[in-house]
């Protein structure tokens, strides 16, 4: 009746398979085949059904008792499709997330192993390039992520007989201060890796051994450790996990070893991952999803399990696209990322600095010139940096120019050692020696002086901009204007090394956010800017708050919010962005524009740019006090635009 009834009704078809589910909870005593001959017998139920979750349970069984069966391959393999293409939560059904791992499982058991799943994995994407199923992913993700927190559940589940994250920070407790049944047992293979402070005693305790059939971990433990924990036992905050894994060499020493089963469950999963991070549709959803590094901090502590993993960042750090590659570095303010578990002195490092080296190579095309990146670096990985620029590594030399060019090192001494090991390559020689004549200009630039403004042609590129400022002297150069030109944010590069530069137009250009945070860094005596008609979003517009020089700020026409627009009448002088007429209409929730910017964008339209090329010219409020009284569209304009400053719309 299920099968052949035509209304719609979910209670019609589950009803059977809830039968079915309870007659197999009451018959313990059924043979392997009665079990498939059940399995076979509701079949059709299933094609559109999702099981219940008893007989759910029912599968895990078959699935973990006989892997190879016919069974698994013709009848189950439909199901779990269905369950990945449409479950949407996991969590309110976790017995389906459960019963699609031990399939997979299963499949793994077979002759062809992960070839298997891959065919699986493959089948589930599709033949295009687009897989047309948005669930699937994070479905398989999740499946993945909870069977390789099964792998360390033992001594997950025992945390408080075990290490806290703190503990392992600070060192392990004392023998007496040790709960029984500890799953673990904890080594440190030398004193001098805990701390200078480790001359107070030289004694060592003999390490506790207490075993497991899931997971062997064996830590020593010092007292310099215990005096530090006894000493920190007034913050009970916990620190920060991948700081705790990089500074405790507890976790840097930590072997652990998974039981054979285990083992094969977690090679399975993380063999999974990098097949997903192998599809170019699934890579920017896979690595959001793993940004957060969303396993446990035992499998975090783990060799083989961290060796694996570094496939799928790799994959990630060689992915162009910003929305990939950006999921390298944490996922917000305070906490570490893969870029730090990866990076030399990290848990996860078991390489000489390539797979560091790329991921710096890799950000350097969205981050790397702000100063806020090149401190992080110098502040946390110079170390690492110098010896692979040390090595002839070209994007370290760069990384060690720019701090040296941005001023981003104070010391001395450190100066002189960075000057070293860029003179001791030939690439680091050569990039030094540029350097070295960038900074001449610069100097020769500034001394020189200039034009005091300058507008370039409508249809000017960014090659355009760098050939002039590269042909003559502008170190006087404080009224720039490349309204209307095709310069995008690439030209920042440019902008931020003339000194004086207190005007700037890029009024319908395409210069976007990365600029933007360019020069909120380095130009720091900028005092106009007008960004009508760009590409801008309030990414990059938050970041011009810290230029406290601003008086004269436009973004009309620009992605700006309600709430940007607020933060930064806030952040700014008084009157900075006084003149935003139509942001402002919309940050107060009026509709429509201002009658006077509408005339604006007529008369530009056909006059297009006012003749004198002053930074005052974007709106016809601000034409009337244009510098150059000889203007013949201030004259022109000069009612309108009286009438503008009296009139609110």
């Amino acid at each position: 009746m299920a099968l052949t009834s035509p209304l719609q009704d979910d209670s019609i078809h589950q009803a059977p398979l809830e039968i079915v589910s309870k007659l197999l909870s009451e018959n313990n005593n059924l043979t392997t085949q009665d079990h498939e001959s059940i399995i076979v017998a509701i079949a059709p139920l299933l094609e559109n059904n999702h099981p219940p979750p008893d007989l759910c349970e029912f599968f895990c069984k078959h699935c973990r008792e006989r892997p190879r069966s016919m069974v698994v391959i013709e009848v189950f393999t439909p199901v779990v499709q269905r369950i990945l293409k449409h479950n949407m939560d996991f969590g309110k059904c976790p017995r389906l997330r459960l019963f699609t791992q031990e399939y997979i499982l299963a499949l793994n058991e077979l002759n062809a192993g992960m070839e298997v799943v891959k065919k699986f994995i493959h089948s589930m994407h599709g033949p295009t390039g687009q897989c047309p199923h948005p669930r699937v992913l994070p479905n398989l993700v999740a499946v993945c992520l909870a069977a390789i927190y099964s792998c360390y559940e033992e001594f997950i589940n025992s945390r408080d007989n075990s290490p806290s994250l703190k503990e392992i920070r600070n060192g392990c407790q004392q023998q007496c201060d040790r709960k029984p049944n500890l799953p673990l047992r904890l080594l440190h293979t030398s004193p001098d890796l805990v701390s200078q402070e480790a001359t107070l005693t030289e004694s060592r305790l003999k390490p506790v051994i207490v075993t497991s059939n899931e997971i062997h971990v064996e830590v020593e433990r010092n007292n310099t450790a215990n005096q530090k924990m006894t000493a920190n036992v007034g913050n009970d905050s916990e620190p920060n996990l991948i700081d705790c894994l990089m500074v405790s060499p507890t976790c840097s020493t930590m072997s652990i070893e998974l039981s054979a089963q285990a083992d094969r469950i977690l090679g399975c999963y993380v063999e999974i991952l990098k097949m997903l991070s192998d599809y170019d549709d699934w890579r920017p959803a896979l690595a959001s999803l793993l940004q957060p590094i969303p396993f446990p901090k035992e499998a975090l502590a783990h060799e083989k399990f961290t060796k694996e993993l570094k496939y799928v960042i790799q994959r990630f750090a060689e992915d162009p696209r910003q929305e990939v590659h950006s999921c390298l570095l944490s996922v917000r303010a305070g906490k570490d990322g893969w870029f730090q578990l990866y990076s030399p002195g990290g848990v996860a490092c078991d390489d000489d600095g390539e797979l560091f080296a790329s991921m710096v190579h890799i950000l350097m095309g969205s981050c790397y010139k702000t100063k806020k990146f090149l401190l992080s670096l110098a502040e946390n990985k110079l170390g690492p940096c110098m010896l692979l620029a040390l090595r002839g590594n070209q994007t370290m030399v760069e990384i060690l120019c720019l701090m040296l060019e941005y001023n981003i090192i104070d010391n001395n001494d450190t100066q002189l050692q960075i000057i070293s090991t860029l003179e001791s390559t030939d690439v680091g020689k050569r990039m030094y020696e540029q350097l070295c004549d960038r900074q001449r200009e610069l100097k020769e630039l500034q001394r020189k002086g200039g034009p005091t403004r300058l507008t370039l042609p409508s249809k000017s590129t960014d090659a355009d901009l760098a050939r002039l400022l590269s042909s003559g002297s502008f170190g006087n150069l404080e009224n720039l204007s490349l309204a209307f030109t095709n310069v995008t944010s690439a030209c920042a590069e440019h902008l931020i090394k003339l000194p004086s530069l207190k005007q700037l137009n890029l009024w319908s250009t395409q210069f976007g956010d990365a600029g933007l945070r360019l020069l909120s860094e380095h130009l720091t005596m900028l005092q106009v800017l007008n960004l009508c008609e760009t590409p801008v979003t309030d990414a990059g517009l938050l970041a011009l708050s810290s230029m406290k020089s601003l008086c004269s700020l436009n973004m009309n026409s620009t992605k700006l919010s309600a709430d940007t627009y607020e933060d930064l009448k806030e952040a700014l002088q008084p009157g900075a962005v006084g003149m935003l007429r139509e942001a402002e209409a919309g940050a107060r929730g009026q509709h429509g524009r201002d009658t006077w910017f509408w005339t604006a964008e007529v008369l530009r339209c056909v006059l297009g740019r006012c003749p004198c090329g002053a930074m005052c010219c974007t709106c016809i409020a601000c034409w009337p006090r244009c510098t150059k009284s000889s203007c013949s569209v201030t004259a022109l304009l000069q009612p309108l635009g009286q009438l503008a400053n009296s009139s609110s719309s």
